[in-house]
């Protein structure tokens, strides 16, 4: 990113001209009291020019200042420099987050499918248990065995659900420090180009309301990320 203060003024290159090649033709002298009448004339010319640009030049400092927020403002008075990335184009473009996301989703359908499978079983047993209930093919002494059977497979089924909700929640907290750790290690390495002194994460629903598009740096963030991640996968 350039910054638009750094913009040199172009110079002249070898063979360009700088001034005008035309001939000058001299004119006959004219009177004393003309040539004292044209310097009043330019003198006063110049006075109200130097008096227009005084007016413009403490005009525009004026309002430039006011335009800056104190609140974006060093203790020394100068500007800093504030630049975000949207979290919500990380998440969605960001190959590395992808990467994690499936990782995640295949251990949640994995742990989701043997939970629906043992849980399928049960239902069975407990059906099978109810039709010799009712059928009175089973014994009393043998119903009170087989229930009591069919209520601990049941906490124990309620158990592995729980503690693999814990596995998932736990997985997905571990992705996201990971991912948090990267972002933020990548980004300062990348700011020690820019020197920006801040670079705030913009995302809906978050803390900040409104931002500026001249400020987002998404767009530059996301191509070095993604290119760093595909040259790790080598």
């Amino acid at each position: 990113m350039q910054d638009e203060n750094n913009i040199q003024p172009e110079i002249p290159q070898a063979g360009e001209e700088i001034f005008s090649t035309e001939t000058f033709i001299e004119e006959p002298p004219r009177p004393k009291t003309d040539l004292l009448k044209i310097s009043l004339v330019l003198n006063g010319i110049l006075l109200i020019g130097m008096v227009i640009l005084y007016i413009l030049f403490f005009t525009a400092k004026k309002t430039e200042q006011v335009a800056i927020p104190m609140a974006f403002q060093k203790v020394n008075g100068k500007a800093m420099k504030v630049v975000y990335v949207n979290i919500d184009s990380l998440n969605s473009k960001y190959e590395f987050v992808r990467m994690l996301k499936n990782d995640l989703e295949g251990t949640g359908k994995k742990l989701q499918a043997e939970i629906l499978g043992e849980q399928s079983a049960f239902e069975k047993e407990a059906a099978d248990f109810q039709k010799q209930v009712g059928a009175n093919t089973i014994t009393e002494e043998r119903a009170k065995i087989v229930y009591e059977a069919l209520m601990q497979k049941q906490q124990a089924l309620l158990e592995k659900k729980d503690r693999y909700t814990q596995q998932v929640a736990e997985k997905e907290l571990a992705m996201n420090l990971r991912l948090l750790d990267t972002v933020t290690n990548f980004l300062k390495r990348y700011n020690r180009h820019f020197n920006f002194d801040y670079i705030l994460g913009f995302k809906t629903a978050g803390e900040i309301l409104v931002a500026s598009d001249s400020l987002d740096i998404t767009r530059e963030v996301l191509n070095a990320l993604n290119k760093e991640y595909s040259e790790k996968k080598k």
